[in-house]
């Protein structure tokens, strides 16, 4: 009897602490309510609510333009965290089991209401992502146009104008076209890969944001841009992440509904604790870039007590207050969760309505910034040098010795990739060593040199040089395949992840999961087969430096990252499928392996002489009207960029080979020892079977012969 009724206590208790009824409206009202508010306000202060001397779209853009955006950038962000929270927060099942080897569907049981409401949210929010998306590209074109709304037909063409040659009309297209097709996805897929495929689908979305926004107009084209793009992504992850909680607040309770109520389902602390890791690198990306953003913009003490310093100074503020909520979650709440204090589960929603709160103010201030000028100009100058007008930077001094080391600009994109990759590695080999495991101190170095060049390759000189000069951007092109790669396949980061990421039980995908799927899919079997990766790296120079992407990549931001990326993971697959010790699908050969890096050297070679015997230039209107008062002529520049293309992948290939050959002959030792432990074992079973096996043809040689007689 007294266990029935501490049984019926428990769930009483548990049920009062789940956010159904007077919580629940707690979550999500104040949070719009607080908005609002705070977007009324700051447009007043900031003067963008006041009509514009000149040209004025009336009173209804001037208020619908702001609050599209804010709802825009809201249902854009929940979208986001929605297909986040599937993908690897959540699990499918309410009776969750071991995906068996080979097994596609690791569920057992119904739906898991969380995951089903995450599912739904995201479409739902998807919707309003596109709808909003359409209504902010119309009102943008009639603040543009600096006029009254009207139905006139002879704006239709200048519309269609807006869309297809105005870089803000573009990218709204563009906008419009991504969160249609995410939630599309969202309203159909619910397998876990195309669940996590959306989810990386979906963040294509702060692309076009961060094109558009003021820093991208500023003296820092690209590291503006790259600035604003982290900051989008962690805003996203971070304050949809918070929405979503509140939307799953009601079903993350003690006991799962449905016929499975019985089992164990995925708990409120579990739940934020995961997302708790996934805020805090959202905390860094939002902070981080916010201090790029505001040096750019603010570039004295006085511009920060303008109003457009005031709104940063309250942004700031209210952002350290979101950090404090979330530190109070970490530290104490979600302890007291994982440790089955049921009577923590509406302190922790209490901290999420709050966290919903003041993260409703931060987008209402978020969206009045973007429509008020800074207090630094971003105008060009009335007389613009070519390599400004082809870069959007000036020229750089000339090319000397020192430049190597004094010549930088900072790429914020590539400088967060490299310290988040230096940190989690970092962590993995702490965490690894503290359970009692070996990993090498010459892997880790290895990984860190690999990042230093990486870091170097993308911010350094050879990033300022390598856009007005062919030759260093052709060293720089080589260094970001052949050097970079080979320290960082060597580091074996996949192997320290699996040793030092715990697997989860519950049918969710966590990074461990998420790599092993990755590791054993079939696209990994096709780019890490060697024939594949030579065919990629050869057949992509010829790609590249054959057709106009490479004009993309040298006019176009988005171009030049993805020259980037591509760069960089053409090497490193190339590199694993030679010298890896990570884990790939199958391995080729060592034999095969040298004859493809000779022909590697050789198509180096062949593709060097062959630029360096061409008597025209590539991309002429780009090297041949850069302005350069130094240095040679961009012709000879061009030949001499094909000799450092002979000559710096020759290098790293005879590294590889010589790699190649060190791994066949410790794998023969290892072999040969593996066989002497066996002989020793069995008493040199196969060698004496395989001598029993000459004599037995022997004597049937000879009984032949006999025969024969």
């Amino acid at each position: 009897m007294n266990k029935s009724r501490n049984t019926q206590a428990t769930a009483s208790r548990a049920q009062a602490a789940t956010p159904t009824g007077p919580l629940w409206p707690l979550l999500t009202l104040p949070a719009l309510l607080v908005g609002v508010l705070v977007l009324v306000a700051a447009s007043y202060f900031a003067g963008t609510a006041t009509a514009s001397e000149l040209g004025d779209p009336g009173p209804l853009v001037r208020w619908a333009l702001p609050a599209a955006k804010a709802l825009h950038h809201s249902s854009m962000a929940i979208t986001v965290a929605a297909l986040v929270f599937a993908a690897t927060i959540l699990p499918r099942s309410t009776k969750p089991k071991r995906p068996a080897p080979g097994e596609q569907d690791t569920d057992g049981g119904e739906v898991h209401p969380a995951f089903a409401r995450a599912m739904n949210l995201a479409a739902a929010a998807g919707l309003l992502w596109t709808v909003s998306a359409a209504a902010v590209l119309v009102f943008t074109f009639w603040d543009l146009v600096g006029k009254p709304m009207s139905t006139d037909p002879s704006y239709t063409s200048a519309m269609l104008d807006y869309v297809l040659n105005i870089s803000v009309g573009r990218a709204w297209a563009w906008m419009i076209v991504i969160a249609a097709i995410t939630s599309s996805l969202a309203f159909g897929v619910r397998s876990p890969s195309w669940v996590g495929a959306t989810a990386v689908f979906s963040l294509a979305g702060v692309l076009p944001m961060s094109l558009i926004g003021h820093a991208a107009g500023g003296d820092d084209h690209w590291g503006a841009v790259n600035s604003i793009m982290l900051h989008l992504v962690g805003v996203c992850l971070w304050f949809g992440g918070i929405v979503v909680l509140a939307a799953l607040a009601p079903l993350l309770a003690s006991k799962a509904p449905g016929r499975h109520s019985g089992t164990r389902p995925i708990l409120a602390g579990t739940v934020l604790q995961r997302f708790s890791a996934l805020a805090t690198i959202s905390i860094v990306l939002v902070a981080g870039s916010g201090v790029v953003n505001a040096s750019i913009r603010i570039s004295g003490w006085d511009q920060w007590m303008t109003p457009y310093g005031l709104i940063v100074i309250a942004k700031a503020g209210a952002t350290l207050a979101l950090g404090a909520l979330g530190l109070a979650h970490r530290s104490r709440v979600i302890p007291a969760l994982r440790a089955g204090k049921l009577e923590a589960t509406r302190a922790a929603w209490l901290v999420v309505a709050a966290e919903t709160i003041v993260m409703a103010a931060v987008m209402a201030l978020a969206t009045v910034l973007a429509r008020t000028a800074p207090p630094t100009p971003e105008t060009a100058p009335e007389l613009p040098t070519p390599a400004r007008l082809l870069t959007g930077y000036e020229l750089p001094p000339e090319l000397t010795s020192a430049s190597w080391l004094q010549v930088w600009r900072f790429d914020w994109l590539w400088i967060a990739i490299v310290i988040f990759l230096a940190v989690a590695y970092l962590w993995a080999v702490v965490t690894v060593r503290r359970r009692g495991d070996k990993w090498s101190l010459l892997l880790t170095i290895s990984w860190l040199v690999g990042l230093a060049c990486l870091f170097y390759f993308t911010s350094g000189a050879l990033a300022v040089y390598g856009t007005i000069l062919f030759s260093v951007h052709m060293v720089d092109h080589m260094a970001l395949t052949m050097v970079a790669p080979l320290f960082m396949v060597i580091g074996s980061p996949v192997t320290l992840a699996l040793k030092a990421l715990s697997s989860r039980s519950d049918g969710t995908r966590g990074p461990r999961e998420w790599i092993l799927v990755l590791v054993h899919s079939k696209f990994s079997a096709l780019v890490t087969n060697p024939i594949f990766a030579a065919a990629n790296f050869a057949g992509s120079i010829i790609i590249f430096y054959g057709t106009d992407i490479f004009g993309f990549a040298l006019r176009n931001h988005v171009g030049h990252e993805l020259m980037n990326v591509h760069f960089l993971i053409t090497g490193y697959l190339f590199a694993l499928s030679m010298i890896g010790t990570d884990p790939v699908p199958r391995r080729a050969p060592y034999p095969l392996r040298l004859v493809i890096l000779l022909a590697t050297m050789s198509f180096h070679a062949f593709y060097g002489v062959s630029i360096m015997s061409s008597t025209s230039l590539m991309q002429a209107d780009w090297f041949g009207n850069m302005g350069r008062t130094w240095g040679e002529d961009a012709l000879e520049d061009q030949r001499l960029g094909a000799g450092a293309m002979w000559g710096i992948g020759e290098i790293p290939t005879l590294l590889l080979a010589l790699g190649v050959m060190v791994s066949w002959n410790r794998d023969d030792s290892k072999e040969s020892k593996r066989k002497d432990r066996q002989a020793d074992r069995d008493n040199e079973a196969e060698l004496n079977a395989y001598n029993d096996m000459f004599a037995q043809l022997k004597k049937r040689d000879e009984e032949i012969a006999r025969r024969g007689r």
